[in-house]
């Protein structure tokens, strides 16, 4: 499925195959690509998103998200549970003041991995009691494993828009809106393992990394460049000005994700909050919008299942 043209004024859209960054205007007027979404008032959620968001954050881990987005920086200071810990300090990316390690923690692999990766790394190993880790714990389960450690940096969005060193395309991960925790998590997990080259979040009312999400991502989050942006449309018409094909999932679309025929040139997807989907601004500024083919009697996918559909699909046809 090639995009279909949609002028809005300026030089010719760019077609794929040709030179990234050709045929986009330079200024706040751009002109683009895209098949049109059905009517707005389509049950589109996110990409597909679910209207039932994953489970409710707990108290804790919600004013902790609420502290992170009053301040400049991503959050992901306290990572909890066993896999996130353990590639915390495999990443060896950013400072880690300590480990806990409760008393009733079984003798897993992984867990002799973290102590070991700990010891190597010069970082203090302490044993708490259970109800100690607990205490300090922000998730539902910690898995008896949690660290305190500098709190992550934001990517700058300029830094994002360029070939990898190996000279592979760029491929984001855009994600406007969703609140949800465990989404988020589980999206910046996908990301990761689908090789993309780095995400988008929106600074306001959107999750950023708390204990929860940092668990759920599973350690994605000391790998991909994360960049913060004031509004999802405006990065995204700053990825259209750089070449960057911007791919909305939407459940109303016409076209579907798998008759995508941009996949291996720079792109960046695009998927949407649970419940609404992407934002009326945000799907008028992508260059395509597609949808993931469903069969069965449900409204939706939720929005990380959808997401991640979408993400492996583009990196199985990326060189």
């Amino acid at each position: 499925m090639s995009p279909g043209r949609r002028s809005r004024g300026g030089p010719p859209v760019r077609t794929p195959g040709s030179p990234r960054g050709a045929g986009r205007a330079r200024s706040g007027s751009t002109a683009r690509s895209g098949s049109t979404a059905r009517a707005a008032g389509s049950a589109a959620a996110g990409s597909a998103s679910a209207r039932a968001p994953g489970r409710s954050t707990s108290g804790a881990d919600a004013a902790s998200g609420r502290r992170s987005q009053g301040r400049r920086g991503l959050g992901g200071d306290q990572v909890e549970g066993r896999r996130a810990v353990r590639e915390l300090l495999a990443a060896r990316r950013r400072p880690v003041r300590d480990v806990w390690l409760s008393d009733g923690v079984t003798d897993a692999a992984i867990v002799g991995e973290i102590v070991n990766l700990a010891e190597r790394a010069g970082v203090p190993v302490r044993r708490v009691s259970r109800a100690r880790l607990d205490a300090e714990a922000r998730t539902e389960s910690a898995q008896g494993v949690l660290a305190h450690a500098r709190e992550l940096g934001e990517a700058a969005l300029d830094d994002l828009l360029h070939d990898a060193p190996d000279g592979r395309p760029p491929f984001l991960l855009v994600i406007d809106g969703v609140t949800d925790p465990h989404n988020l998590g589980a999206l910046l997990r996908t990301a990761e393992l689908a090789g993309a080259s780095g995400v988008v979040l929106a600074r306001h009312r959107a999750a950023h990394v708390t204990p929860t999400v940092a668990k759920a991502a599973a350690g994605a989050i000391e790998y991909l460049p994360i960049a913060v942006v004031p509004g999802i449309p405006a990065a995204l018409s700053q990825l259209g000005d750089h070449g960057i094909w911007t791919v909305g999932l939407d459940a109303g679309a016409d076209a579907s994700v798998f008759d995508l025929d941009l996949a291996d040139q720079p792109v960046a997807l695009v998927v949407g909050a649970e419940g609404p989907g992407l934002s009326r601004l945000t799907r008028a500024r992508c260059d395509v919008l597609v949808a993931v083919p469903q069969r069965g009697r449900l409204a939706s996918l939720n929005v990380a299942a959808a997401g991640a559909i979408a993400a492996f699909e583009i990196a199985r046809r990326r060189p």
